[in-house]
């Protein structure tokens, strides 16, 4: 039997960033993943500067070999009429592909790898958690999405009480052929929102490769929904006739919705396991790699692992995220005066579809890179 401090299972953005986090904290972490990397994930798959400036991530050393697609414009519009068209003046998000990005930032941490390794088994002794009847630790951190087997043992775990939304996604690389007649570009990612604007679909281009996908917050509709944006697209020319491949599916809780508990004794939850997707968009992402990192304050800080030391996660999530509401209309947040027939009318305006729905909804602008210093707000508990 292996002992550690803490064990996290998966290995994503969220884990892997928690990992590395605790590299120099004097706690010795085990990651651990169902799945060898490089390996697929369902994700449309861009992220923004701010997320970029967190990570420390060289640009120019990420671009070495691997997808980075500059991200200047948008094209947004409700599905059946004509997308606005909006200029940013600069790089405001880059595309990645998930394979490519979580291999990377995984490839940067000396931390303890289990790969390829399923937790088949989680029992409780001696006020240690043993995985697998093989390895222990006194903390759990789940990491491994909206299924992480983790989440099972924190609060209700998921269930039918949850509102999930979920989403289907295809990513490949095209043909010759396919790359030079297709009309979307690289640089321009498209989102259309559904009519009833419960979720939205996208056409995003990286080079050759293109990702097309829908989410909604009513399942049981999806693939009608998608199969028609799919076809909408293929005829104006924005999506190739013959796609190579086939549709995932992945589902996630949107932040305000998401009624999970974030720690117990012994056990803490990160990035999608926690329910942490920004409630606009779905973006999982930063909301990831900043859970792990005020997490990884936490953890690093705390006296012990129990419930009562653990909290000041939970608190830090709050103070960054905001107080999660459970009188919220569930479904994305879209407020109830732009889901009314104003809507039409705002989406085909520039203004409300660069300053709202991009800058403010997509991008999240207004909010600056997480810091993780005493001074923080979210973390001055931690370092009282």
């Amino acid at each position: 039997m292996e002992a550690y401090d803490l064990i996290i299972v998966g290995a994503g953005p969220a884990g892997s960033t928690l990992a590395k986090a605790l590299e120099d904290s004097g706690k010795r972490a085990l990651l651990i993943d169902k799945q060898d990397f490089p390996r697929d994930k369902t994700c449309a798959g861009w992220v923004t500067p701010s997320v970029i400036e967190t990570l420390d991530i060289d640009l120019r050393d990420y671009g070495n070999g691997r997808t980075l697609q500059p991200i200047r414009r948008f094209r947004i519009g409700m599905m059946g009429q004509q997308a606005v068209e909006n200029d940013h003046g600069g790089v405001v998000s880059y595309g990645i592909r998930r394979c490519e990005f979580d291999d990377y930032l995984l490839a940067r941490t000396n931390t303890p790898k289990k790969l390829g390794t399923p937790v088949k088994s989680i029992t409780r002794k001696d006020g240690n958690w043993l995985i697998n009847d093989a390895w222990s630790a006194p903390l759990l951190v789940g990491a491994g999405g909206h299924f992480c087997p983790v989440t099972r043992l924190v609060g209700d775990g998921p269930g039918s009480h949850e509102t999930v939304v979920a989403a289907k996604e295809i990513e490949f690389e095209m043909t010759q052929e396919q790359a030079k007649t297709c009309e979307a570009r690289g640089d321009t990612p498209e989102l259309w929102f559904c009519k009833d604007l419960k979720g939205y679909a996208w056409v995003f281009r990286k080079g050759n490769y293109l990702n097309v996908g829908l989410g909604r917050e009513d399942n049981h509709k999806l693939t009608a929904h998608l199969q028609d944006f799919v076809e909408a697209m293929q005829s104006a020319g924005r999506v190739p006739e013959n796609l190579s491949g086939r549709f995932k599916g992945h589902a996630y809780l949107l932040y305000d919705h998401a009624g999970r508990a974030l720690v117990d004794d012994g056990l803490l939850l990160i990035g999608d396991a926690a329910g942490l997707a920004y409630t606009q968009s779905g973006e999982g992402i930063r909301p990831a790699i900043e859970s792990a990192l005020l997490a990884a304050e936490v953890i690093s800080q705390a006296q012990d692992f129990s419930a009562t030391s653990l909290q000041a996660y939970g608190d830090a999530i709050a103070d960054r995220f905001g107080h999660r509401e459970s009188d919220k209309e569930e479904g994305f947040q879209v407020p109830e005066w732009i889901r009314m027939p104003l809507a039409n009318t705002l989406m085909r305006s520039h203004w409300f579809t660069r300053k709202v729905v991009t800058e403010k909804w997509f991008l999240h602008q207004e909010v600056p890179a997480l810091e993780t210093h005493p001074d923080t707000p979210a973390l001055k508990q931690v370092y009282q």
